[in-house]
């Protein structure tokens, strides 16, 4: 929800920028007062940057300390010896890491949006990072929103935030007044444009937007040290314990039977050399690159060695429901007609029966002709392949008057032109509330409808309903409400789980690792899927009842839930730090910038497209080579 101050600023915006946009002065001097429209980032990692961080590690300033000591006692050989094998581990670590950065350095080149705006009344295609508080967005299908704002005006605008918010719905927008703070009136940096168009006033633009806080809480977090890590420094200091000591006693030993005290200690620093494990280091450092170079010929990225060892040891998998425990598509599971539903999914193509093919003639007319909306789509496809030869519905009628997707009806209506018919042929799709007030159904019938339509949501199907009328003349109503709509039924539309993700949990269950899944969606959705995927599901719990618990009792639930609905990114964060209070080695897949802060929270972050997600953990975890059927970037973290 917008602020009062950010409401207030976007206002005076909004009366200075009027229908001509900013002037290039008022804009080049917001630029130099709020910056360039970009991201907080960390500083970049150059080749010194990666040196300064691999000689940090402790073995590698033991073996860096014993080779100045060999210097100091004259033994050029000895010191050559240690600094070679330094400095041969240190270029093995350079170069991977290297690569892995200049092909996330390509992504992000080529992740960078360019943003239409209006200055001085005439429309600018610009960099998006010059973009700023109070320019005029011109919205068109395919543009990515380059920074924060309020709609000005729109028609039929389907925004894609799922980079924000994980899941895979397009979200219906409106244009907003001076003084809304509605959801549907804000447009969010980084989301996509995929039907419609409008126009809207920019009020926050980079550390400001949303992604920009999301940016600023990932440079608050300090990584975690993988157990590998953990158990070398370990390991280092137990050497320099036992070299120290042993050195002393060589000394005083040396010293007191031979009186002389300087070669004594010359022989307890030999001594304590001579017992460093410098191997450990170059066999550490090879085979890490080696398994980086492994995973990499799958088209995975890995940012910090160490977590390929790592993933060996996780003891809980967080995982997102959309897309990564889903196909991310949607596609029609059911129709509902007069108390009888029909399961498409079962269906051989060719046999649907009259009734079920008016339903999804009707839901492809009500639809775009070229679908952008993933329901729309799923229509298109069910048609095309249940009732072969009417793939695009009737090409031959012509789309004459359509009714968008409003506040007020939450329906999408078209009416089409027949081929030598005076009667047009008008068809409705949306909420079933909506059709139901459309087609004016009486208490019972709409009681009868409301009570299918939530026996199908408790199985984490989203309903839609579907009703026909006819028109005649050319003269159309204001509102879709005017026509006589004769109810057709409901079609549920799912998200599919992916085939392989049962063997997978299966899999990591055997291996030990305790699969959670977290989702932004209903509860009813989320324990549906967790059934389908062998999660255990008998418990879900909500963001709301997440948000209550203590940290304390938080450690002791977390434990005993596997599913977590409506959870908000900074909740997914919390709950890696729980699991980590607990003990647990936590790996954490996420496709989202809203996942962001938890990927990097974890010992173990997976952000990945996500069909990679639970393939790749599957196949670490019991102890395989690892696969990756997409491009994906696996780093610990971020």
């Amino acid at each position: 929800m917008k602020s009062p101050d950010a409401a207030q600023a976007a206002d005076t915006d909004r009366d200075s920028a009027a229908d001509q946009g900013l002037t290039d002065k008022e804009a080049h001097a917001r630029l130099q007062q709020y910056g360039y429209n970009e991201l907080p980032s960390s500083q970049q990692r150059t080749v010194l940057r990666i040196a300064g961080e691999v000689l940090r590690e402790p073995m590698f300033l033991l073996l860096l300390a014993a080779g100045a000591i060999y210097l100091v006692l004259g033994d050029p050989g000895d010191a050559l010896m240690l600094l070679g094998f330094v400095f041969a581990a240190m270029a093995i670590t350079i170069f991977q890491a290297r690569k892995t950065e200049r092909v996330l350095a390509s992504l992000r080149d080529l992740s960078s949006p360019r943003a239409l705006v209006i200055r001085g009344g005439e429309q600018r295609r610009i960099p998006g990072r010059d973009v700023v508080r109070g320019d005029l967005l011109v919205l068109e299908e395919g543009d990515r929103v380059p920074a924060d704002g309020v709609l000005v005006e729109c028609h039929d605008l389907l925004i894609d935030e799922s980079l924000l918010t994980g899941e895979s719905i397009a979200v219906s927008k409106v244009s907003g007044t001076k003084t809304s703070a509605e959801a549907n009136t804000r447009l969010y940096s980084g989301s996509m444009i995929v039907q419609g168009g409008g126009l809207a006033l920019v009020t926050a633009t980079g550390a400001d937007t949303e992604l920009g806080k999301i940016g600023k809480t990932l440079q608050t977090l300090v990584p975690e040290q993988s157990p590998l890590q953990q158990e070398i420094r370990q390991l280092v200091k137990r050497f320099a314990l036992f070299g120290a000591a042993l050195s002393l006693l060589v000394l005083l030993l040396y010293g007191w039977s031979r009186g002389d005290w300087l070669n004594g200690l010359l022989a307890g620093i030999t001594l304590a050399m001579s017992i460093l494990p410098e191997e450990f280091t170059v066999i550490l450092t090879v085979f890490m690159a080696l398994g980086a170079w492994r995973i990499a010929r799958h088209q995975v990225l890995t940012r910090h060695t160490p977590v390929i060892e790592a993933l060996g040891s996780a003891t809980v998998l967080c995982v997102d429901k959309t897309g990564t425990l889903t196909q991310n598509r949607m596609a029609v599971k059911a129709i509902v007609i007069d108390r009888q539903t029909f399961a498409i999914d079962e269906a051989q193509p060719g046999a649907l029966s009259s009734d079920v093919q008016r339903v999804l003639e009707a839901a492809v007319l009500a639809s775009e002709i070229i679908p952008f909306d993933p329901m729309e789509k799923a229509f298109h496809r069910c048609l095309a392949e249940m009732v072969p030869g009417k793939s695009a519905g009737h090409p031959d009628w012509s789309l004459v008057h359509d009714y968008p997707l409003t506040g007020e009806t939450p329906a999408m209506t078209h009416a089409w032109r027949v081929p030598g018919e005076p009667i047009h042929t008008v068809a409705t799709k949306g909420a079933p509330e909506a059709v139901i007030r459309l087609c004016k159904l009486d208490q019972q019938r709409a009681a009868d409808v409301l009570r299918e339509v939530q026996q199908l949501a408790a199985q984490g199907i989203r309903v839609l309903a579907v009703a026909k009328a006819t028109h005649a003349g050319e003269i159309w109503p204001e509102k879709p409400d005017a026509f006589r709509f004769e109810w057709l039924g409901l079609v549920g539309l799912a998200d599919p789980l992916r085939p392989e993700v049962p063997e997978a949990v299966k899999e990591c269950h055997q291996a030990g690792v305790r699969v959670a899944m977290i989702t932004g969606d209903y509860p009813a959705t989320a324990q549906a899927i967790a059934k389908a995927a062998g999660l255990p599901h008998e418990k879900v719990m909500t963001g709301a009842e997440f948000q209550a618990l203590d940290d304390d009792t938080l450690q002791i639930v977390v434990c005993e839930c596997h599913v977590f609905a409506r959870i908000l990114p900074e909740q997914k964060l919390r709950l890696v730090k729980a699991l980590k209070a607990n003990g647990d080695v936590v790996a954490m897949t996420g496709d989202g910038v809203n996942d962001a802060p938890a990927l990097k929270a974890a010992h173990i972050g997976i952000h990945a497209r996500p069909a990679a997600n639970v393939s790749l953990f599957r196949r670490s975890s019991a102890g395989s080579s690892f696969s990756c059927p997409g491009s994906c970037c696996c780093h610990g973290l971020v």
